[in-house]
Parts: C-alpha cells; structure tokens; sequence
C-alpha cells in the first residue's frame, strides 16, 4: 500500500481522508473494507521513513484540521521505480490494477505501456510454464500444477486484454497505446 499512496501523492499533497476515498474509489466494491486507520499508518510510516513531509493543515469549514502529506525527492524517486518495476510472476491483480490507477492519476507512466509490458512478461512466464509441463507427465503431481500456473497466466493475459479496453478508451485523442 506504501507505493500506491506515494504515487497518489505525486499527482499533488493530500490529507490521509482524500487518499481513503481516491483508494476506494479505484478498488470499487473491493475499496469498501479499506480501514481509514491503514492510510494513516501508512503515511506516519512513510514520513519516518523520509518519503513524505507533513506540508501543512488545512483548516475545513468543518471538523478537525487535517495533516496535509507531500513528497519528498526520495518519494519521488521511490514512486518512479515502483512504477517503472515490473511485477513478477505472482503479482496480486488487485495490486497491478492500484499501479494502473495511480500511474494515470499522477501521470508518471502511461497505463496503457504497464499493460503491454506486463503482457510481455506474462506470455514469456506462461511460455516457460508450457515448456515445462511438456517435460513432466500431465497426469503427475508436477503436471498438475504446471497446468494450474498456466491457467492462471492465461486468465491473467485475458483481464490484461480488458484493462487494455478499458484505458485506452481512457486515453486522450492522439496518445499512443501499448505495443502489443
């Protein structure tokens, strides 16, 4: 969660409440069970560890004042690489979707490019998978699950074929998708 929140923060400061409600509105029903206290824990963790700076407290018409949260040089170099990282083979969907969400929120990479590169990386992992499950019997324990990691790559290739739908239908008249 440290990263999505950094990257949050890059597109411009925020208070911890706002951060609450941008992660539950990009995880939809999933979003719904979000505890408020992981955000805040998140951003004390995150200041102690230098990559965010309480700027200032707004003052709202009503309620407590809130902390306002900013990135410093190191967030900001934090967020690049995590965005620029590619995700492994085991990478939660629900993850991968937050980088989506946050990479086109604070316009440090283009959603449509972390697509098309985790594509790359799943068709070479289900490649290897295929390979593998040449090697062993079908009906064995390893084939078994060898079959089972390549199902899972395949349904992942299929949900990154909807993303790819989905934000390129997003993207501004004239801006390149994916490579395919």
């Amino acid at each position: 969660m440290q990263d999505v929140v950094l990257a949050l923060l890059a597109k411009e400061p925020s208070h911890g409440y706002d951060l609450r409600r941008r992660l539950a509105a990009a995880l939809g029903p999933l979003g719904e069970t979000l505890n408020a206290g992981q955000v805040y824990v998140t951003l004390t963790r995150l200041e102690k560890a230098g990559l965010v700076v309480q700027e200032r407290e707004d003052a709202p018409v009503r309620g407590p004042r809130r902390k306002v949260y900013a990135l410093t040089a190191s967030g900001q170099e934090r967020v690049a690489a995590w965005l620029a990282e590619t995700t492994g083979p085991r990478a939660d969907v629900t993850e991968f979707h937050l980088k989506l969400v946050a990479a086109a929120e604070s316009g440090l990479a283009d959603p449509l490019a972390l697509v098309a590169a985790r594509r790359r990386e799943l068709i070479r992992n289900l490649a290897e998978a295929q390979r593998a499950a040449l090697a062993h019997d079908a009906n064995s324990e390893a084939g078994l699950l060898l079959e089972g990691v390549a199902l899972r790559l395949q349904a992942d290739l299929r949900w990154l074929e909807a993303c790819e739908r989905t934000w390129a239908a997003r993207a501004p008249r004239g801006k390149g998708g994916g490579d395919g």
